[in-house]
């Protein structure tokens, strides 16, 4: 995705044809996703966020009956530092234990694996409607896992 040409204003009498990403509801689940591309924004905080630096991925999820496109925020605040390192580690830019800058430009066309959750709520109109969270970014496949990564390998004494 390029937010170059996302923001390309059009013409009154341009032709136009992308009707948009569907937005399906997943069943929660593990899925992989790509990043599709991630803008740099600035978030104006809430009475339980403080104001900060805000990521805004744009992830393609793929399900075994077809894909789905979801935005997710990331805040940057050390209180969400955990959530910076699952999503790093899961596109295998950062190792558990690891110290890392965030090298934001290699984002774009990385692989994952994420917990999709689904939730319902009410639109403008008072009507229900469900959507899905992401609820974690998972380990890479075969990668070692939290506990593993200090040096403890199981069943070795």
């Amino acid at each position: 995705m390029n937010d170059n040409i996302l923001d390309q204003e059009l013409g009154w009498e341009d032709e136009i044809e992308n009707e948009g990403s569907p937005r399906r509801v997943l069943e929660p689940g593990e899925y992989p996703f790509t990043v599709l591309g991630f803008e740099r924004a600035r978030y104006a905080g809430s009475e339980k966020v403080a104001p900060c630096n805000q990521a805004i991925l744009h992830l393609r999820v793929d399900a075994p009956d077809g894909e789905s496109e979801m935005n997710v925020n990331l805040f940057l605040l050390k209180r969400f530092e955990w959530k910076l390192c699952q999503f790093f580690t899961s596109i295998g830019l950062r190792k558990h234990g690891e110290k890392l800058r965030m090298n934001w430009a290699a984002v774009t066309g990385k692989t994952g694996r994420c917990r999709i959750t689904k939730r319902t709520y009410k639109d403008k109109t008072g009507a229900d409607r469900e959507t899905n969270d992401l609820d974690e970014f998972l380990d890479p496949l075969g990668a070692p896992s939290m506990q593993q990564a200090g040096g403890f390998t199981p069943g070795a004494f």
